[in-house]
């Protein structure tokens, strides 16, 4: 195995803060009994942010894991990012 930090490590945490946050905010807005409307657009805007979240961790995933892979020849990694691709585009 090899290390899974990378460049992008610190704004991927941040961001995943803040997600955490407006989905709770979405929780005490479904609590307080505000309007179905509107927490259906905070619904879409925290599911836009985890869908940016995944595409940071994509690309460091292809920038630093898979062309790791590519230069040792070892195909593991690319089924895994297939695998991977599939369940996050579902």
């Amino acid at each position: 195995m090899h290390e899974h930090n990378h460049p992008q490590q610190k704004q991927v945490i941040n961001r995943m803060s803040r997600i955490i946050g407006h989905a709770e905010a979405v929780k005490r807005m479904i609590e307080e009994g505000k309007d179905c409307s509107e927490i259906l657009i905070q619904i879409a805007a925290v599911r836009s942010a985890l869908n940016n979240v995944g595409k940071l961790i994509l690309e460091d995933h292809i920038n630093h894991c898979v062309l790791e892979a590519i230069e040792n020849k070892d195909k593991e990694p690319l089924e895994k990012l297939n695998a991977a691709i599939d369940k996050f585009i579902r």
